[in-house]
């Protein structure tokens, strides 16, 4: 590992990408922590605190904390993931977007203008919401006494500026996320959510050491949470790194005096085609009863729905769970489209052996592909619901538990392996060992 390390920054160009990248992150984390203008800080932090189980505690889990303390960067990365999703949506339904996938580096272009055009309405309307939100009587606390309001001069200038802000500061972070793409290394918005999520990570480390020393929790006790820590990672990486191959044969073409196909290759079905995408789906609609609860804390019915929907219920994990199998294969059928698979290998003069090309093609991709998909929705809900587990069987907190499961270990490991291959790519072009040498990622094979 050592010699590896010292291999990177023998490299100029991966050197100063990595440098570049983690200057960028840095930068990041730094306007995470600068509140806009208006706001009283100890306020905020006490009315945010009762929040942590709805969809802003789910949003501000993404912005890494920024939305808790209504900073310059406190929208994140979300308005830019919510105009991608809408946009690759709008894919499967509107011909000008099918269109326009299917144009290749012209068609990729408009897109990313369409997307980057989405972010900035959808961080507006946001910003306007969280400006109305963190002006509401609601957002007001008892702090020594007296009432103190989280905004003490609302008003349309608030707004105004609140707006500009965060709308300003989204796109920022928008900015920011393609210039690690195009000069620094790995995906630059998958980074910055996982910098989000791992930005928590110390002050859990910090609770922990807390409880060893008060005796309210054992030595013992850690040493099982880590192994089962290495146990649940190893566990995601198998299941974002599992494929199920199908073999095609390209026919030999004869134009002129070249002779062009005759070769063999294969249709990687990954189990886990989807990603994280299915978890946060479902997370989004499970947390709304908390969420309305929020605005209605005297109606009876909303609180008593609110009680069966917490995270410490055990129907609110059955629901999410049935609801992470749906949602894998909803978001499947989006990404992966088998009818245009076998035309485009149709086309291409490639067949799987044994099957007719066309349509046999295509409904023997589906096939294997709704085979596959149960199997890997079945392992990511039980991934989700883990912390939950965790939770009952050894007492944990859930702050120390959602690292164990759920969204985060997913994104970390996902956006984590991803960067480390983009690193061994870099060394193995220039004849050093790859981090994953001795591994078993088959990607490497």
């Amino acid at each position: 590992m050592m010699n590896q390390l010292q291999s990177i920054f023998k490299i100029p160009e991966l050197k100063k990408r990595i440098l570049y990248t983690l200057s960028i992150l840095i930068l990041i984390r730094v306007g995470a922590h600068i509140p806009i203008p208006g706001i009283n800080t100890e306020a905020l932090a006490t009315a945010m605190s009762n929040m942590g189980n709805t969809l802003f505690g789910l949003y501000d889990m993404f912005a890494g904390g920024a939305f808790n303390k209504a900073t310059l960067f406190a929208l994140g990365i979300m308005p830019y993931i919510s105009a991608s999703i809408i946009i690759q949506l709008l894919g499967s339904v509107i011909p000008y977007f099918q269109k326009l996938q299917k144009e290749g580096e012209e068609g990729r272009k408009k897109i990313t203008q369409l997307t980057r055009y989405g972010t900035i309405l959808i961080a507006a309307l946001q910003s306007l919401g969280v400006a109305t939100f963190l002006s509401s009587p609601a957002m007001s606390v008892q702090m020594s006494g007296r009432i103190v309001p989280v905004v003490p001069h609302p008003g349309i200038g608030f707004t105004l500026l609140t707006m500009l802000a965060l709308t300003t500061g989204t796109v920022l972070i928008m900015w920011l996320g393609e210039r690690i793409t195009e000069r620094g290394i790995g995906n630059g918005i998958s980074l910055i959510i996982m910098i989000g999520i791992v930005a928590r990570f110390p002050n859990v480390i910090v609770s922990e050491i807390t409880l060893i020393s008060e005796g309210v929790r054992g030595f013992l006790t850690d040493a099982v949470l880590i192994i089962i820590l290495f146990a649940v990672v190893a566990f995601v990486v198998l299941l974002t790194q599992g494929k199920r191959k199908i073999p095609v044969q390209y026919a030999k073409r004869v134009v002129g005096r070249k002779v062009y196909g005759g070769q063999a290759t294969h249709i990687p079905l990954r189990v886990n085609t989807a990603g994280v995408m299915p978890i946060i789906f479902a997370q989004a609609i499970m947390f709304i009863p908390s969420t309305f609860a929020t605005f209605f804390p005297n109606s009876t019915f909303i609180q008593a729905v609110t009680s069966v929907f917490s995270v410490t219920h055990p129907v609110y994990w059955i629901v999410f769970g049935l609801m992470i199998v749906f949602f894998t294969y909803f978001y499947t059928a989006i990404a992966f489209n088998p009818i245009e698979v076998a035309d485009n290998m149709k086309k291409s003069g490639g067949f799987i052996p044994g099957v007719r090309p066309g349509k046999k093609t295509a409904e023997f991709i589906d096939n294997i592909l709704t085979k596959v998909t149960l199997p890997g929705s079945i392992f990511l809900a039980i991934v989700a619901i883990f912390p939950y587990i965790l939770t009952k069987v050894m007492n944990v907190d859930y702050n120390l538990a959602s690292f164990f499961g759920g969204t985060s270990i997913i994104i970390i490991v996902g956006v984590a392996l991803d960067t480390l291959q983009q690193i061994e790519s870099h060394l193995l072009m220039r004849h050093y060992d790859g981090f994953l040498k001795s591994g078993r990622i088959r990607s490497r094979r």
